[in-house]
């Protein structure tokens, strides 16, 4: 059993085919913490309203996190996009489950990150409406062919291996938008004199450090089976699950190159409206 301070995991969609349930569960069942943050799109409530997949497999991840919470592990559930009707409850308490719009995290080392799921960005990091479309339908083309593919994979008992993040790791476009995201994110805790931003939503696992910051993505659980762990002395790591589970990244203990110089990357002007409905006191 691997025992974490605490645990950050998102993007899982239950309710939608390209969950990877059966990695999530033998990685809950196999770790503890004090805190399990689930940072939003737990469950795909949009895909369910075009097809409703629920198998065994999701529902057993649901009594899960219910026994995590029952059994005296905090559990704050900060809903996202795709669960966004959960919204309506937050401040509330639900079987045990805290949801909250957003959450101030306080590390073992004394740190302050900003937790929340990451789609308020996307009015920041601006993308055309006929981008986003073309983004969203060839996006969902290649988690079929990842879901096929690993499929053959398992078959010839070979480990998961993420045939999406491959793509996307060499189309241009994603890496900037990515790249972007993370700045933004970084930026609005920076103003809100917090240590850091921790978040979901893009699918994509990572650190950045800059001088002032550090910047996290817990990753998800369709494409690439990632949780963000706090450890005892507060030092954050980034855990793959699969067949061959282990540490994939440990945050850096440097500021990215583009950070070494006196100026910061330029990003989209971050309005004050906006970075103060960040850092807002959290509900």
């Amino acid at each position: 059993m691997h025992q974490y301070r605490s645990i950050f995991i998102s993007d899982i969609h239950l309710g939608s085919a390209d969950c990877q349930a059966d990695y999530l569960l033998d990685f809950l069942d196999n770790v503890s913490c004090d805190t399990l943050y689930l940072v939003g799109d737990i469950v795909d409530l949009i895909a369910m309203q075009r097809r409703v997949h629920f198998p065994e497999s999701h529902q057993a991840v649901v009594r899960r996190f219910l026994a995590i919470a029952a059994a005296g592990t905090r559990v704050v559930y900060v809903p996202g996009n795709h669960d966004d009707f959960l919204r309506h409850f937050c401040g509330q308490t639900l079987a045990g489950i805290e949801l909250r719009q957003k959450v101030i995290h306080t590390n073992a080392d004394g740190r302050r990150f900003v937790v929340c799921h990451g789609d308020q960005f996307d009015q920041v990091v601006r993308c055309s409406p006929l981008m986003l479309l073309v983004g969203d339908r060839a996006h969902g083309v290649l988690l079929r062919l990842n879901r096929w593919f690993n499929a053959w994979r398992k078959l010839r008992q070979k480990p998961y291996w993420s045939l999406a993040a491959w793509v996307k790791s060499r189309v241009g476009k994603a890496r900037s938008f990515i790249r972007r995201f993370e700045l933004a994110a970084l930026t609005a805790a920076e103003r809100g004199h917090y240590d850091g931003f921790i978040c979901g939503h893009i699918h994509s696992a990572g650190f950045l450090r800059s001088k002032e910051g550090l910047y996290c993505n817990d990753g998800d659980w369709v494409e690439h089976c990632t949780a963000l762990v706090e450890q005892k002395d507060g030092r954050l790591d980034i855990l793959h699950w699969s067949e061959q589970p282990g540490i994939i990244a440990t945050e850096p203990s440097e500021p990215a190159p583009e950070f070494s110089r006196d100026q910061r990357p330029v990003i989209d002007v971050l309005s004050p409206s906006f970075i103060e409905s960040i850092n807002a006191a959290p509900k």
